[in-house]
């Protein structure tokens, strides 16, 4: 199994290297996960990472890309809600990507 060292905690990972237990997530893991993936989390990143959290309280999953498009659309407007904006601040996969520095599992239709 693996796993991810936080604060002198360590905290569980599934196969893929998402956090095993969304209950052990705090911005701590958050900016663990980035150092992992070489990302230094602005402002822009947080939006979304808490956007994906709320998504996932209310919907009881992970958002797929269209998925988080189409919401961050709604809620706030075409120049965050569109795919070209999240591929820039998460290259290797927006979804999945926000997902995994969030604490949550990851989107089941993502490949």
């Amino acid at each position: 199994m693996q796993s991810l060292s936080v604060n002198g905690k360590t905290v569980d990972l599934d196969k893929n290297g998402y956090l095993l237990h969304s209950g052990e997530w705090d911005e701590s893991v958050a900016l663990a996960f980035a150092q992992r993936e070489k990302i230094d989390l602005s402002d822009k990143h947080w939006l979304v990472i808490r956007f994906v959290r709320e998504f996932y309280e209310r919907y009881d999953t992970s958002p797929a890309i269209r998925a988080l498009v189409k919401a961050l659309k709604e809620k706030y407007g075409e120049e965050i809600g569109n795919s070209r904006y999240l591929h820039r601040l998460f290259p290797d996969g927006p979804a999945k990507l926000a997902s995994k520095l969030a604490g949550l599992p990851r989107p089941a239709k993502c490949l």
